[in-house]
């Protein structure tokens, strides 16, 4: 079969579509023929060389799929050969077939399209969990999101108008950036420069922002201190630069602005609580099932055009969620 392989920390001139062994399920496990993945810059991270993110060279990324189920491994049952399915892999998403455990395959209901369900298993449901479970969203929240223009930013933009609704700041690393964030659902899109905490207060009228959903490692984690509100909340879930984290700041300062931080791990979910992970992948499948989300994504014709896209999500120039046609 067909799968996209890493063969050394860089860029694209690293990765290329190579023939392999075709996978088959252990013990509690499940083989899905791939008709599309889900692309994450997760995928970046673990390419660049990320500490905890690649543990040998070669590489085979990819992290959640849509397809049809294509063997049951011993002792799975509630699925069937032939079943449309979303599913969390054990890695190497991004290839023709691929294995993962039977409490993350997710039956893909009548009228939604594989493509779309390709992002549901970790960049849609990261997004729910993001708000719900990391972040305690109330309707009526103003949440500031970092990277809006990304895959979870897109999708946190969908999902907060079905959770009761908000307001919505989105930070572009980008300029140019701006107009197509607010477009794609946000009440402001800001350039993240040495205006921007004055930008954010004015714009709450110096309340502060209620919920920070920050991807940028702790880059970002003074400024996120100074625009939250009494009570806000600031989730870290990435390191999106890669570089050093620094420590967090002295309890004084989250005491005396009744503040807390909390972190978000998907794959720390996927090990310790795939239930959640799977819970949250149904919900957002019946969320666009019953036409209550509609997620544009971007497509890929095959995995030979997978390493641009990930030079894309790199540089940050990616707008939106992409996936990648692998099979019929």
């Amino acid at each position: 079969m067909r799968a996209l392989v890493m063969t050394a920390p860089g860029g694209s001139e690293n990765s290329e579509v190579r023939e392999v062994g075709t996978p088959r399920p252990g013990p509690g496990e499940v083989s899905v023929d791939v008709a599309y993945a889900g692309l994450n810059f997760v995928d970046v991270m673990a390419r660049r060389g990320d500490a905890g993110y690649t543990v040998e060279w070669p590489h085979r990324p990819g992290l959640e799929i849509a397809g049809t189920v294509r063997e049951l491994g011993a002792g799975v049952t509630g699925l069937a050969v032939g079943d449309r399915v979303a599913a969390v892999p054990t890695g190497r998403g991004l290839a023709e077939v691929a294995v993962a455990r039977a409490e993350l395959v997710v039956p893909v209901p009548d009228g939604v399209p594989l493509r779309e369900a390709a992002a549901a298993p970790l960049g849609l449901a990261t997004s729910l969990l993001l708000l719900t479970d990391a972040g305690r969203f109330t309707p009526g929240d103003t949440v500031l999101v970092h990277s809006a223009g990304g895959g979870i930013g897109s999708a946190v933009a969908q999902l907060v108008p079905l959770l009761g609704g908000g307001r919505l700041i989105g930070t572009v690393g980008r300029p140019e950036k701006a107009a197509g964030v607010q477009e794609g659902g946000y009440h402001l899109a800001l350039p993240r420069d040495e205006n921007l905490a004055a930008a954010v207060r004015a714009a709450t009228d110096g309340r502060g922002v209620d919920l920070v959903l920050d991807p940028l490692g702790t880059t970002a984690l003074a400024l996120d201190l100074d625009v939250a509100a009494p009570g806000g909340r600031i989730v870290l879930f990435g390191n999106a630069g890669g570089g050093a984290v620094d420590a967090l700041p002295p309890a004084g300062r989250l005491l005396s602005g009744n503040l807390t931080i909390g972190g978000f791990s998907h794959r720390g979910l996927v090990a310790a609580a795939p239930d959640r992970v799977a819970a949250a992948t149904a919900r957002i499948l019946g969320f666009l099932a019953d036409g209550r989300l509609t997620f544009p994504v971007n497509e890929l014709a095959s995995l030979a055009e997978v390493p641009a896209a990930h030079d894309l999500l790199a540089a940050g120039h990616a707008t939106g969620k992409y996936v990648a046609r692998v099979g019929a």
